[in-house]
Parts: structure tokens; C-alpha cells; sequence
């Protein structure tokens, strides 16, 4: 079996040191494996997308020396690969979801949700969904139009992923992360039922992504059964963070891309210094994506966060 991976930057800003860290190690398994690299945009966060930012995102992931066989500005055999252009694909997705009554219109807000939902102590990922909007069934009456969105019905039995940095993770989605949206108020499908669409269209069978996402999996999964999709294997990396332990942002200084290339650092620099923070090599020194193919062993990957501090390069 081919393996294929992707590389799923948002256009919501700038790409910075954390996204290049993932990203190699996404692509590094994919290449050791002699697979398929896929790009995809993932773009349909509309209110936060920046005109700019996709290109930037091409041309970071080109400066870095990762490639691809498929993507925007390359082509390939599943076009397309800009989410705001799949939103047909969505659609039949939910059609389907509705037609088999696992999804309802909510009304709910974020507020109603935090106020109205307990908190037991099997939660893990914010809030579990208090189920208000639960009864309703298909051919009942619908909300007004552009007051609730979609959320999908969880399956309320033990669920059970095997992560590579992880390990066996068995969590009840419906009881420990709750019902949860796949389109917003406006019926744009979300994150979590675009991904997965997605990743079953273009043939991803593994994703390797920030482990600020390993909830999603679970999510993800349940979507996947409910919609007949082929599974996928996950790798979840621990995230760059400051040294207030919080992920990685501007007010940790700028640690954009696209600063450093302005600012003359190499891109031999940043793959170096990813390699040896995420433990693929022992000493801290330049080097192209390359020529971490052949050794990329998943063994040998740290299951700790990477602390960023003003100096990343270290001394």
C-alpha cells in the first residue's frame, strides 16, 4: 500500500518555526516510506483568512525544501486542493449525514453551552455538549435560516485509536467530547467535516499533525465510520511552545518564516534546528530536509513540547 500524507497549511497568517517543525516530520515520514505528498489549503476558516497568506504558505514549504506530487500550483489527479473549492463535496457529505439522522440543527451558542453544560471529569476537551438541541429528528421542523448549524450525533461507545506518540488511546466521544458542529450558522461545512471528506477523497491514509489536535482525531474517526470512510493512522507531535509553556505565537516575538528568510537565516538553519529539537539528530547543526529521509526513524521522536525561547538557535 502507498502511503500518502499531506501538508495542510491555513492561510490565516504567516507560517512560523512550529508549523516548519511539523510539517518536516509530517513530510519526512511520508518520504521515508517512498510515498505520496499531498498540499492541500485548508481554507475554509473565511473570516480569518488572509489574501496573502496561501502563497506565502507555498512558498515557505518550497524555501524549506519539502515538495509535493499533488497540490494548487502543482496539480495532480484530485483536484481541487483549495477547501474553498470543495464545497460541493461538503455538501453531498451532509446530505448524507442528515438523510441517516446522525446530525441536527443546533441553535446553541458558545455562551449557552458554557453555561448550560456540566463539567464531569471525564471532559478533555473543553465542554461537553449538553445534548439541548438532541431530540430533534428527520422531518421535524427546521430553525430559522441562518440561526443553527449542523452537529453530528457521537457514538456513545468506547473509541480506540492507535497513535505512533501516543500510543492506544480509547476515549466515548459522546460522553467525554460531546455532540460537536460540522457546519457553521451560515452551513459552511467546519474543520472537522472538511478534513475528513478530504483526506478520503484524495487517498491520505496518514496524518501527522500538532497534538493540540489529538481530540479531533477521536471526532474525526466517528465522522469517518458514520460516512462509510476508509480510516486513517495519526501521529500527533508535540507542539513549539514559549517559555510560558503556551503554543507559539507573536507574543513570543516573531518567529515567522518569512522573517527569518528576510532576516538571512538559512533554510539548512530552520531544518536543523527542527530535526534536533524534535530528536531526529543529536547535535544542532545545518542540514536540508534531504538528508534526513534515509534515518527519519519515528522511535526517535521526542514526546515532549519544544520550549522556544529568544534564542532558538541555542549557542
Amino acid at each position: 500500500m502507498t502511503i500518502t500524507g499531506r501538508l495542510a497549511p491555513s492561510p490565516t497568517g504567516a507560517q512560523h518555526l512550529g508549523n516548519a517543525r511539523t510539517y518536516l516530520i509530517a513530510w519526512l515520514s511520508v518520504r521515508n516510506q517512498s510515498g505520496h505528498v499531498i498540499l492541500r489549503i485548508e481554507d475554509i476558516d473565511s473570516p480569518r483568512v488572509k489574501p496573502w497568506a496561501m502563497q506565502q504558505a507555498i512558498d515557505d514549504l518550497r524555501w524549506l525544501g519539502l515538495d509535493w506530487e499533488e497540490g494548487p500550483d502543482v496539480g495532480g489527479s484530485h483536484p481541487p486542493y483549495i477547501q474553498t473549492e470543495r464545497v460541493s463535496v461538503y455538501q453531498s457529505a451532509l446530505d448524507s449525514l442528515i438523510q441517516t439522522d446522525r446530525v441536527y440543527p443546533c441553535i446553541c451558542t458558545r455562551t449557552d453551552i458554557d453555561s448550560a453544560a456540566s463539567a464531569p471529569h471525564e471532559a478533555i476537551d473543553g465542554p461537553v455538549y449538553p445534548s439541548t438541541c438532541a431530540n430533534w429528528q428527520l422531518g421535524d421542523e427546521m430553525p430559522v435560516e441562518g440561526s443553527y448549524c449542523w452537529r453530528f450525533r457521537a457514538t456513545d461507545v468506547p473509541l480506540t485509536i492507535v497513535d505512533r506518540l501516543k500510543g492506544e488511546v480509547t476515549i466515548n466521544v459522546a460522553r467525554q467530547l460531546g455532540d460537536f458542529p460540522v457546519t457553521r450558522k451560515n452551513l459552511q461545512a467546519a474543520y472537522q467535516l472538511a478534513v475528513v471528506v478530504d483526506d478520503d477523497a484524495m487517498g491520505v491514509n496518514e496524518v501527522v499533525r500538532g497534538d493540540d489536535l489529538f481530540a479531533s482525531a477521536f471526532r474525526q474517526t466517528d465522522l469517518q465510520q458514520a460516512l462509510g470512510l476508509q480510516s486513517v493512522a495519526y501521529s500527533h507531535v508535540p507542539l513549539v511552545v514559549g517559555i510560558d509553556g503556551r503554543r507559539l505565537a507573536k507574543r513570543h516575538g516573531d518567529t515567522r518564516l518569512s522573517e527569518y528568510r528576510k532576516r538571512g537565516v538559512t533554510p539548512e538553519q530552520i531544518i536543523g534546528w527542527a530535526a534536533f529539537s524534535a530528536g531526529l539528530i543529536n547535535t544542532l547543526y545545518p542540514l536540508t530536509a534531504r538528508e534526513l529521509v534515509e534515518s527519519f526513524d519515528w522511535s526517535r521522536v521526542t514526546r515532549q513540547p519544544c520550549v522556544v525561547g529568544s534564542d532558538p538557535w541555542g549557542s
